[in-house]
């Protein structure tokens, strides 16, 4: 069975913007035609987001994801046995790809398995309408999202790893100019920042990520910065003053100045705040997700 079309809306990426980014769009891949077609209710009633294709199985759900262009694609873990592969092999063929999993209900190792693979967010079946269009416009502006328990189970089995013997993960030397770009990572720059600061692109900042992503054996910037502020990796590392007249995004900014004002506690902090609400955003500049 064929990938199941849907129209994109005539006036898509047009507007004021040039077409960037006015609108969400998504792929739904679900089993069930009903939590598709309810899906497409939800999102026909916001302004910003847009259903460009949908699937029911994995077969098809990889067709859209090439076919369709598409920033957010709703992932049903019971498309496959393997939601967790299935995952993995998604963001191989579209790296640009934002993938929200939804899962049957609470279950520790499939989140924490599908976080470290690369999933951007996780939300249950039964999330509510309005969190789940929160949870898709936080994804595509660069954030993981995660509900309270998911944060807690990702902080808890950090610290587990943490707490194992020193002897149970090889010391590793970063460079000079891996050093720097990891230091600004644990105070909260965005790749943007971080290539003016230290005088590069962002492609190459992203490069040097993924091989300090190997060499520290981590799978995302919440596990770098994590491990970098435990094992005082970057410590006394002075980060360069951006240029001037660059344009300075004031999120990193003030993510830096409280990173710098709280050292190793800002990540316990983001934890136990998410802990008071049903849902919470990890910002993937800090805590969040691959480069």
């Amino acid at each position: 069975m064929a990938t199941i079309p849907v129209s994109m809306d005539e006036n898509f990426g047009a507007g004021g913007d040039g077409g960037k980014g006015q609108f969400v769009r998504v792929i739904v891949a679900d089993t069930q035609a009903i939590f598709r077609a309810g899906l497409r209710k939800v999102f026909a009633l916001e302004d910003d987001i847009r259903v460009v294709g949908q699937a029911e199985t994995l077969a098809q759900t990889l067709s859209a994801a090439a076919k369709f262009t598409a920033d957010v694609l709703i992932f049903e873990a019971a498309l496959t046995p393997n939601p967790v592969d299935a995952v993995a092999d998604l963001l191989r063929q579209n790296s640009q790809l934002r993938i929200v999993v939804v899962t049957p209900g609470a279950d520790e190792e499939l989140t924490l398995d599908l976080f470290r693979r690369g999933a951007h967010g996780i939300v249950s079946r039964e999330v509510e309408p309005e969190l789940l269009v929160e949870c898709l416009r936080k994804v595509v502006a660069g954030e993981t999202w995660l509900d309270s328990q998911g944060v807690r189970w990702v902080m808890e089995a950090y610290r587990n790893q943490t707490n194992r013997p020193s002897g149970s993960r090889p010391k590793v030397q970063l460079t000079p100019k891996e050093t720097l770009i990891v230091s600004c990572v644990t105070q909260g720059m965005k790749n943007k920042e971080i290539a003016l600061r230290v005088g590069t692109t962002e492609q190459v900042v992203k490069n040097y990520l993924r091989k300090v992503y190997d060499k520290l054996g981590v799978a995302d910037r919440l596990e770098l910065a994590l491990y970098c502020l435990n094992h005082h990796v970057v410590d006394n590392t002075k980060v360069p003053p951006l240029p001037a007249a660059s344009p300075v995004n004031g999120n990193a900014n003030a993510a830096a100045a409280g990173a710098s004002g709280s050292g190793g506690h800002s990540s316990s902090g983001s934890a136990s705040g998410s802990a008071n609400g049903s849902a919470s955003a990890v910002s993937t500049d800090f805590p969040g997700k691959l480069y």
